[in-house]
């Protein structure tokens, strides 16, 4: 076994890390680390466009996102270890790593936890039945039509009504499959009208909102699908042979728990400050590890982000100050950054990030502190499940680090 040491030690090669290590490169040693046999994430394997609006300033396709994202950290000086499995811990910033060159242990002043976040699979969502072919997620659908270039099938279900599932659906018709349903247990769409109305028109993909995937039909081959109104409680088999569990994000957290870090009980990552500091002093993460899930190009300016505050770490080792946890209240699910503390600035794009479980229009959101009010901003954007919901941190000025937890929710 050797030993390596970086300055920065980056585990996850996705638009996060990868960011992070450009930035960093320039005046530090950055060693980056995914499992994968290429780095880029999720977006090389996503063919279709969308990506780079806010981090590039220009629309590109997801693999032409990722080169450029890997290009950039390379230019700037970065070493990108691919096949290179982060297996655990053996110090407070030292890792076990296992790749095709043997096992090593890499130590840096500073970790950057980009891990990223993965969808569901139908056996963790509990739907019954025999394991034919023909179950998939979107990533594994992605994988199988633009990495190994095979037909998934001819006529697909998809469950979900997220961003990602109308990914889901663009890669099904590149493939030549025809997306017959979409299911969502929602009582509305899970994406922004403006984008549904135009997928639907361009794609016409029938949607079925509040109605759940109770059963897959088929040994060998997924034949159907059993849909239960839930609404009414009818059900009815919609024939497919194919059907893509899509969204239904949990972080990439093995690391985060391997090493103690304190997880936040709503997004199940670590919980971070503003900065973008976990637990454990040196520690950090950004991306979709912290809030499942977001567009690559938020998970890339988190990375942007987090290279400040570990410059700043590596060059005064000044640990971090206790804070009030931040904590969602109905109809949300989660909130991220989930700490505040004092001396932390503010969070990417000087916003909080929410994730809700049903729709409000022209929302009041509240925070509360020690049974008072501490801020509260009327938004004319809507809350929705399946995207994010963005609230500016000034709502957060007049709440105290050193008092109690903060609950933030709608009037």
């Amino acid at each position: 076994m050797s030993d390596v040491h970086a300055d920065v030690v980056v585990v996850g090669a996705g638009p996060a890390g990868l960011t992070a290590a450009r930035e960093l490169a320039r005046d530090r040693r950055v060693l980056v680390l995914d499992r994968e046999t290429e780095a880029g994430g999720i977006p090389r394997h996503s063919d279709h466009l969308g990506y780079g609006v806010r981090d590039l300033r220009r629309i590109t396709t997801g693999p032409a996102y990722a080169r450029r994202l890997v290009a950039a950290a390379l230019d700037a000086g970065a070493e990108v270890r691919t096949e290179a499995t982060v297996t655990g811990w053996s110090g407070e910033r030292t890792l076990e790593v296992t790749s095709p060159q043997g096992r090593l242990t890499v130590t840096g002043d500073a970790v950057v936890l980009a891990t990223g976040a993965r969808e569901r699979p139908r056996t963790a969502r509990l739907v019954p039945g025999d394991r034919p072919r023909g179950v998939l997620t979107t990533g594994l659908l992605q994988s199988l039509v633009h990495l190994q270039h095979r037909s998934p099938g001819r006529r697909a279900v998809v469950v979900g009504a997220e961003l990602v599932s109308w990914s889901a659906v663009l890669t099904l018709r590149e493939s030549g499959a025809e997306t017959v349903l979409m299911t969502t247990e929602h009582e509305r769409w899970e994406t922004w009208s403006a984008f549904r109305g135009g997928a639907q028109a361009a794609l016409r993909v029938p949607l079925a909102t509040r109605t759940q995937v109770v059963r897959v039909i088929g040994r060998d081959r997924v034949e159907g699908v059993e849909i239960r109104n839930l609404r009414t409680g009818q059900t009815r088999v919609v024939a497919c042979d194919v059907v893509v569990f899509t969204g239904d994000w949990i972080p990439d957290h093995e690391l985060a728990r391997l090493a103690g870090l304190d997880l936040d009980p709503g997004t199940l990552g670590p919980r971070v400050d503003a900065a973008l500091r976990t637990s454990r002093d040196g520690v950090f993460a950004a991306g979709n590890v912290i809030h499942p899930v977001d567009t690559a190009d938020v998970a890339a300016l988190d990375g942007r982000h987090v290279a400040h505050h570990v410059r700043r770490w590596i060059d005064t080792r000044d640990p971090s100050a206790p804070g009030a946890r931040i904590l969602a209240a109905e109809p949300f699910r989660w909130v991220a950054p989930s700490l505040l503390v004092a001396g932390a600035g503010a969070p990417p794009r000087r916003r909080l990030l929410l994730w809700a479980d049903d729709v409000r229009t022209l929302p009041r959101v509240v925070a509360r502190q020690d049974g008072r009010e501490v801020g509260r901003r009327s938004l004319p954007w809507s809350v929705a499940p399946g995207r994010v919901f963005r609230v500016p941190w000034s709502l957060l000025e007049r709440a105290d680090p050193r008092a109690g937890d903060i609950t933030v929710g709608l009037l």
